[in-house]
């Protein structure tokens, strides 16, 4: 059963949703459906198997996954054979398989961040970690709420950490590991991950982080933990800000 439920980790219940809605496509294709009405059906298909996932963005990349391959199939119909492994190749360079246990690159919205200057003052020239900075949009956000500190990130995708500092020359971005780093120097750490990582988040800020830092992330909160501040952003978004060390001694 355990080496079950590895074969079914995420990427491969997208595929296999994916799969099946393009094999609902072709049967109904064979029995003489239209297209159109094909199409409509299998998208359904689709967005029936999306609802299986508990995570809004895995809902949604499993849903748009046949109608957009669809929709690339439909108008590159002339595309040579080789012209496939195009974006795939871009994929695979900015997404690469060791990242897909941890969080998909999603941006961070502007102004999620900007109330971080009141619910988490910092000295000047405080040290700031953005834990899988993606292209630096966190990165951005950060630097607008503490213009005079000294914020850095970490990127597992060598291609996203480089566009991140070419975006962001002020900031120092690393290409490694964030579970590897060490988070004891930083005065707060910014993550957006994803729920089944947030214990794994917690654990480590425990373990390294000082009394006074803080831990913000978001749109996910922490189990079991109670933070210093919640926060209700536009869209449905959230801010929790924690001071690990500081409210959970004993869970380190």
């Amino acid at each position: 059963m355990p080496q079950a439920m590895h074969l079914l980790r995420w990427p491969l219940p997208a595929l296999l949703s994916w799969g099946a809605a393009w094999a609902s496509f072709m049967g109904l294709m064979a029995s003489g459906l239209a297209l159109g009405p094909a199409m409509v059906a299998s998208a359904l298909v689709g967005a029936g198997l999306a609802l299986l996932h508990q995570a809004r963005w895995r809902r949604l990349i499993v849903a748009l996954g046949f109608p957009l391959s669809m929709l690339v199939v439909l108008r590159s119909a002339a595309l040579p054979a080789w012209g496939w492994l195009l974006p795939l190749g871009l994929l695979a360079l900015a997404y690469p398989r060791r990242t897909w246990s941890d969080a998909p690159w999603f941006p961070t919205p502007r102004g999620a961040l900007a109330a971080l200057g009141e619910l988490a003052p910092l000295p000047v020239n405080s040290a700031i970690l953005d834990v899988g900075c993606g292209l630096g949009d966190g990165l951005r956000e950060l630097h607008q709420v503490y213009p005079h500190a000294h914020i850095e990130g970490i990127e597992w995708s060598r291609l996203l950490a480089r566009l991140a500092a070419w975006r962001c020359p002020w900031a120092k971005i690393q290409r490694g590991d964030m579970w590897t780093q060490d988070w004891a120097r930083f005065a707060l750490v910014y993550v957006f991950q994803r729920p089944e990582t947030m214990d794994r988040v917690w654990v480590k800020a425990c373990r390294e982080m000082r009394p006074t830092a803080y831990l913000v992330s978001l749109d996910f909160e922490i189990g079991g933990q109670i933070p210093l501040a919640t926060l209700p952003l536009s869209r449905g978004h959230s801010l929790w800000l924690y001071r690990p060390q500081a409210l959970a001694p004993d869970s380190c």
